[in-house]
């Protein structure tokens, strides 16, 4: 038996691929293919695949053998994409491949376990997949969505960006759905509901209409054995919605070998991992040429320039970074700037983002200077706007590479051909074998490049099964949090937690009511409850609880305090220190209602207590404040925050009626800053990913009795005067989310 990756490196080497050479490794695959082995065959779609991407080479006697192999793949896109060269021979050919072609979609092809997913979820099994990153698993909720089949479907994806990019690909379907991406929207009663919604979104949105169909994106991030701070969301998501609705499901995530046995039996669902791909990857290993033995920071300088090196032989492709932190992101992307700069290159043409950045951030930001020269960074603290366009200058090749973490590899889908794994760590963690496969499947995309590759610039993980536990299944009392406890079914709860599970179950009923609404901390929401029953007998402190509309800073200072260590900490320390910091940049926000204001704080605070200022540390030190206040602003402001408020809120009601004395009301200072502080109907807007000093130029001339879906309508009928006050850039944003 031949050695597969040989006769790969073979025959790409060579010129071109005689007739000969062609007959030979086509019999070499028909005859791994007669051994009806998944092993044989994986080695038999490698050997194609490397051949569609050595097409060229390919002498056209030979295209007709060529394509009865793939068709016998079942490789049924590429016979689309490459019609002229891959012509079926046979009307048999022809009607096998007519059967792969899509029901709902128009002019698609699926491959081979596509269309067995496919046929699965049509026939309304409950199926959770496991399939590579390049399987095209999401192009089966575009045609479940398409089919009709349900009227009510919720989609729950880990990112607002995943979730704004699934929106943007099922916008075409708005005839057929209201798509609902905020818990303001109310539902439709006369058309199907689309549901695009975070866990915690899922959580918030009340009433929900009855849902019949329920897909969980990244299902692995129920895991509580992988450490993930939402997982309790994502559990409670689901039993909120199959508990009450019992909706058909479908969870899709990758490189999976398995979850808590016995679901799949409970659920009546089915287990399907595939290991099928129409891309292939090829492993660079740099780490070899790294002298291991020396410092950190010796090693750090070899690598940089190993990395300087490569990138410089990847100039003309798409190639994602992946460094362990954002503050690591941005120290390489700016090392790369200044190679780039001394080795005399030129600078790009101008993106509409860089104009946008100098006006409206600085020009002293290091990203308005690295878009120049075709790099970015992208990390989850960058305002969502920013990201999408990243990604998006990205796809079209108006960037060359991306520095990025672990938000762009879990959470957006790009069309890099080459993945570098310049890092071994996740934060402060060292990367699994599951991280790893989930960073390496991002080179290459189907129908894009054929053949990824990923150049390890570190120690390959140890390969191990991947099992993935259902805590509010399997309710290992070591981990099962009593987040999720408090909302399993009392028939369903087992032996090992009972006692736990009734001792929460003798609380109050209405405060166990909203402890279950709120979804966070079961024992933070026990001591808030037990702190305003005291306080609210003080006359001196009612007036911090009762009040309404927008509080006063006493009253924004008390309701932050009760929160800290009950439902937030500050032990991460990034940017906020402290409940009086954290209240004073809230206070500075709502009032000047721009993060800027936050970014020249942070700098001029940190510039004052530094004797040897030089440019560099002036760069490195704004940048930190950047990337600080937008962090501030993207996981407290738009976050922490108005959770912290809504949860004491909901707390505080209850007391109060049960003392018949009039309670506070939260809820617009919470719309407020979840809405930006922009008027509640142009909100949707901020959410679809135009700048908020954009939305709020725009306000003038959009009514303020149009509904958020009016407003969209509105903008389309009357963009050219609105254009006026637009900078490009924010032309640019309104065409791409409109």
């Amino acid at each position: 038996m031949e050695n597969t990756d040989e006769l790969i490196l073979d025959f790409e080497r060579a010129e071109k691929i005689s007739l000969e050479q062609s007959f030979r490794i086509i019999t070499y695959c028909t005859q791994l293919l007669s051994k009806h082995s998944s092993k044989a065959e994986f080695l038999a779609r490698k050997i194609v695949i490397h051949i569609l991407n050595n097409w060229e080479k390919i002498d056209t006697g030979v295209y007709e053998l060529w394509a009865d192999l793939i068709e016998t793949l079942g490789f049924y896109p590429y016979i689309q994409k490459n019609g002229l060269d891959l012509k079926l021979s046979s009307f048999a050919d022809e009607v096998r491949m007519s059967y792969f072609q899509s029901d709902f979609l128009e002019n698609t092809y699926l491959h081979k376990e596509q269309k067995k997913i496919s046929k699965y979820l049509l026939s309304g099994k409950n199926l959770i997949a496991s399939a590579p990153t390049s399987f095209g698993k999401s192009l089966l909720i575009e045609e479940v969505v398409a089919s009709k089949k349900y009227q009510n479907i919720v989609i729950i994806q880990p990112t607002l960006a995943l979730l704004d990019e699934t929106r943007l690909k099922l916008k075409k379907y708005a005839e057929d759905y209201k798509i609902i991406v905020r818990t303001s929207q109310p539902f439709s009663e006369n058309k199907r509901n689309l549901f695009l919604l975070t866990a915690e979104r899922v959580m918030e949105y009340e009433p929900l209409p009855s849902i019949d169909f329920l897909i969980i994106d990244e299902f692995y991030k129920l895991s509580l054995r992988r450490k993930d701070d939402r997982a309790d969301t994502l559990n409670n998501a689901f039993l909120k919605i199959v508990n009450k609705y019992h909706p058909k499901f479908y969870f899709l995530g990758p490189n999976i070998d398995g979850i808590t046995e016995g679901f799949a039996d409970k659920y009546n669902a089915l287990f399907y991992k595939s290991d099928f791909s129409l891309v292939d990857c090829n492993v660079i290993d740099k780490s070899q040429l790294i002298d291991w033995g020396k410092s950190d920071k010796q090693i750090d300088k070899e690598k940089i320039n190993i990395l300087c090196e490569v990138l410089e032989e990847l100039k003309d492709e798409q190639t994602l970074i992946y460094c362990s932190t954002p503050a690591r992101a941005r120290r390489i992307a700016k090392i790369y700037l200044e190679h780039l700069r001394k080795k005399g290159e030129e600078k790009k043409s101008q993106l509409p983002l860089v104009e946008w950045i100098n006006q409206n951030v600085s020009p002293e930001w290091s990203l308005a200077k690295e878009l120049q020269f075709g790099i970015a960074i992208h990390d989850g603290s960058l305002q969502k706007h920013i990201g999408a366009s990243i990604i998006r200058y990205f796809n079209k090749g108006l960037l060359n590479c991306i520095f990025c973490t672990s938000t762009i590899i879990e959470g957006v889908n790009t069309s890099a051909k080459n993945v570098i794994l310049f890092d071994e760590k996740k934060g402060g963690n060292p990367i699994d074998f599951f991280d790893y496969s989930n960073i390496k499947g991002r080179s290459g995309r189907m129908m894009e490049h054929y053949v990824g590759r990923i150049f390890n610039f570190c120690h390959i993980p140890m390969q191990e099964a991947i099992i993935i536990d259902i805590p509010f299944y399997e309710q290992d009392s070591e981990i099962l949090t009593n987040e999720i406890l408090v909302h399993i079914k009392e028939e369903d709860v087992k032996q090992q937690v009972k006692n736990r599970y009734d001792q929460i179950n003798a609380l109050p009923s209405d405060l166990l009511k909203v402890i279950k609404q709120n979804g966070v901390s079961v024992n933070g929401q026990i001591r808030i409850y037990n702190k305003l029953s005291s306080d609210i007998k003080n006359s001196g402190i009612l007036q911090n609880i009762q009040w309404s509309q927008l509080p006063t800073w006493e009253q924004m200072y008390y309701v932050l305090e009760i929160a800290e260590n009950n439902l937030f900490d500050f032990e991460s320390r990034r940017g906020v220190f402290s409940v009086k910091q954290l209240a004073w940049y809230l206070n500075t926000y709502r009032t000047k209602k721009n993060i800027i204001d936050i970014v020249d704080d942070i700098y001029n605070k940190k510039i004052e207590s530094i004797k040897n200022l030089t440019d560099e540390r002036k760069e490195k030190y704004y940048d930190d404040a950047v990337e600080t206040a937008f962090h501030i602003y993207r996981h407290w402001f738009q976050f922490t925050v108005p959770k912290a408020f809504r949860v004491v809120d909901s707390i505080q009601r209850i007391i109060c009626e049960k003392k018949n004395i009039k309670p506070g009301s939260y809820s617009f200072f919470v719309q407020q800053l979840e809405n930006d502080f922009i008027r509640e109907n142009l909100s949707i807007l901020v959410e679809f990913g135009i700048p908020s000093n954009a939305v709020r130029r725009l306000e003038k001339f959009i009514p303020v009795n149009l509904s958020e879906d009016e407003v969209i309508d509105f903008i389309k009928e009357n963009r050219d005067y609105m254009n006026s006050v637009l900078l490009p850039y924010e032309k640019e944003r309104l065409d791409a989310c409109l």
